[in-house]
């Protein structure tokens, strides 16, 4: 689950919940200085948020009633703020969105920069809940930037450690490590210990999904050694999970053991998360299963469904417990409970990919609804240019008939003032009815885009990334000695993890009504970086004449059929080429968008070599957006795909 508001969580565990937050509240209603109380009500809210929702609001509202009454501005734009986090921890994301723009108005215009600089932040963990990453991005960039601009080089850390965050969401570790880095160089400087202890966390995280295993295992020791030094029990477990999968993946059983069980003995009076402990029970039990231990590890699975029982709602993902037990069972010789536990785990399966797929056809069918409602506005747009016509052509008559009107005189000259005015107006009211259509219809668009591209990154992003994990635990928890079970099991995972980033690209597609050229090479040179790292020996280069190409905007439907025709084409000059160099070129000729990709690798005879699906694939996407495709190649002298799109 993403870090929802990690700066928020980090203060309410910070605050000491054993004071009364009733007590506080009568305390601050008795307080005679205005801003004093207002303030104390705030930061009362504030608490109230994360543990009574109806008390929270109530507060707010009260805070600020007395704020515009006193005309305390800090104040009020300190509670639109808080207003907007409540919004937001509550699910209603629009209107949090709402509160967090409005208070950075507010902030701006009032000068508040302590209060812009929160706001700006927390519009960036608004987009970054909402998987609308390069929002988040631009958010935290521009916090980045104001806290430079102010010389507050120790504030900089946090927008550092942001940007890294978001990076390590979308997958690009490299990037995502070096602001980790960055943002702990200034925190060692400050001696700000206990937020070192989260960028060494982060900094292991992204080493160990870099497959350098041994460095991030020393950075979560430096950071376990620094959690004890500081009491920070939180960050302390945490870290001690992720020690443990990182000496599981290095094959080290007996350590990652250790180390899971040493994560699980917390303090009686720890307050913790307990469902959050299902995953390592799990991997303790399948690791005592590996270990040839089937009746210890039943015990540890045992406390795993005692979880299920107390926090339903993890069920869903009690799935692997289920496999792992039933492997314990198997193991014992006894079968007809390992056949019960593969049923439920087939069951628990079967039972998220029918909600997510049924929640996925819902949405797509409010989206034929959408357009089917965009065609009807556009009809109605045809009948008001017909009435505006009809209108035209009154006027003309009226004014052929004014010369006899200036006869009747006066009386003739009002009735034409009349005529007029009665048409402008009715002109004027057809505009107002064709902006407010055209304003409503693209608002329900957006927010229908909105849904369907978050419930496809949480809802089904969420379980092809559960498939990945759950092939990884069979590996682990069986000795599969079968290599062609090994290598279906590795293609499946393969093939998953493709499948993620193609519903990535999907989203960000559907997140946008215009793609530019700018965006696509944004895009493709993201592909290309990944495929950099996956091809040593090649390089690419990406041309656009800049004065004719930088303005070009394309839909969402041809930008999507653009990228993934270079994407097919990039990916088969890297697989058949065997060539040194890739370019991808963009050029505006004689009313048509060329983009070509061309490589200088060993070719092929055109007239011997079947053509695949991957071409057919190409050719029709291009027709889907009325464009030609081309495709040259010769033996020796590489190959290159054309593209040519007329602009309207």
């Amino acid at each position: 689950m993403r870090p929802a508001f990690l700066f928020f969580l980090c203060i309410v565990n910070a605050v000491s919940y054993s004071q009364n937050l009733d007590s506080l509240l009568t305390v601050a209603r008795e307080t005679k200085n205005d801003s004093a109380k207002i303030r104390m009500l705030n930061k009362i809210a504030f608490s109230y948020i994360f543990n009574d929702t109806k008390k929270a609001i109530e507060v707010i509202n009260e805070g600020k009633t007395l704020a515009k009454a006193a005309q305390f501005n800090f104040g009020l734009t300190e509670l639109t703020n808080t207003h907007g986090i409540y919004m937001d921890v509550t699910g209603k994301s629009d209107s949090a969105g709402y509160y967090f723009k409005k208070a950075l108005k507010m902030s701006r215009d009032y000068k508040f920069d302590i209060i812009e600089s929160m706001c700006v932040n927390n519009l960036g963990m608004y987009h970054w809940n909402r998987a609308n990453y390069d929002e988040a991005l631009k958010y935290f960039f521009e916090a980045l930037k104001m806290n430079e601009e102010k010389g507050d080089e120790k504030s900089t850390s946090v927008s550092l450690n942001n940007i890294g965050l978001i990076y390590q969401e979308m997958n690009f570790s490299e990037k995502a490590l070096e602001y980790h880095k960055r943002s702990l160089v200034i925190r060692e400087k400050y001696d700000m210990q206990n937020e070192q202890i989260t960028s060494l966390n982060n900094i292991g995280i992204n080493l160990k999904d870099l497959g350098r295993t041994d460095e991030a295992i020393l950075i979560y020791k430096k950071g376990i050694d620094l959690a004890k030094r500081k009491n920070n029990l939180i960050e302390y477990y945490k870290l001690l999970d992720n020690l443990g999968n990182a000496y599981n993946e290095n094959g080290n059983l007996n350590l990652a053991l250790q180390t899971y069980l040493k994560a699980l003995s917390k303090p009686e009076d720890y307050d913790s998360e307990q469902k959050s402990e299902l995953i390592t029970l799990n991997n303790i039990s399948a690791l005592y299963n590996e270990m040839n231990q089937p009746q210890v590890a039943l015990n540890y699975a045992k406390k795993g469904f005692e979880l299920v029982k107390l926090y339903p709602e993890i069920e869903l993902i009690s799935a692997d417990l289920h496999l792992t037990c039933a492997e314990s069972h198997y193991m014992l010789n006894n079968f007809s409970k390992a056949r019960m536990h593969r049923q439920n785990f087939l069951t628990l399966k079967d039972s998220v990919f029918s909600k997510n797929n049924a929640d996925a056809i819902a949405d797509f069918e409010i989206k034929y609804e959408t357009e089917k409602k965009e065609r009807e506005i556009l009809v109605q747009r045809a009948e008001i240019a017909e009435q505006e016509l009809t209108i035209q052509k009154q006027n003309y008559q009226l004014y052929g008939s004014i010369g006899f009107a200036l006869l009747l005189g006066l009386l003739g000259f009002l009735f034409y003032n009349q005529q007029k005015l009665k048409n402008n107006q009715l002109l004027k009211e057809n505009e107002l009815k064709d902006a407010l259509l055209k304003i409503e219809t693209q608002n329900r668009l957006q927010e229908q885009r909105l849904r369907i591209s978050r419930d496809l990154h949480d809802n089904i992003g969420a379980q092809l990334t559960f498939i990945i994990s759950s092939i990884d635990n069979l590996k682990y928890g069986f000795d599969i000695k079968d290599d062609k079970l090994n290598t279906k099991l590795n293609t499946i995972s393969q093939f998953t993890t493709s499948t993620i980033y193609e519903l990535r690209d999907t989203i960000w597609a559907m997140n946008k009504t215009e793609i530019s050229v700018e965006d696509l090479k944004s895009r493709i040179s993201n592909f290309v970086e990944k495929a950099n790292l996956a091809s040593d020996d090649m390089s690419f280069k990406f041309n656009s004449n800049s004065s004719k190409v930088e303005h070009l905007k394309f839909t969402s439907v041809e930008g999507m059929n653009i990228y993934r025709i270079i994407q097919e084409s990039i990916n088969n000059a890297i697989k058949y080429s065997e060539g040194k160099h890739i370019s991808v070129d963009f050029d505006i000729r004689e009313g048509f968008v060329y983009a070509s990709v061309s490589d200088d690798g060993k070719g092929f005879d055109m007239t011997k070599v079947e053509l695949g699906n991957g071409l057919n694939n190409i050719k029709k996407r291009a027709h889907d957006i009325g464009a030609e495709i081309e495709l040259n190649s010769e033996i020796n002298a590489g190959t290159q795909m054309s593209l040519k799109i007329r602009i309207d």
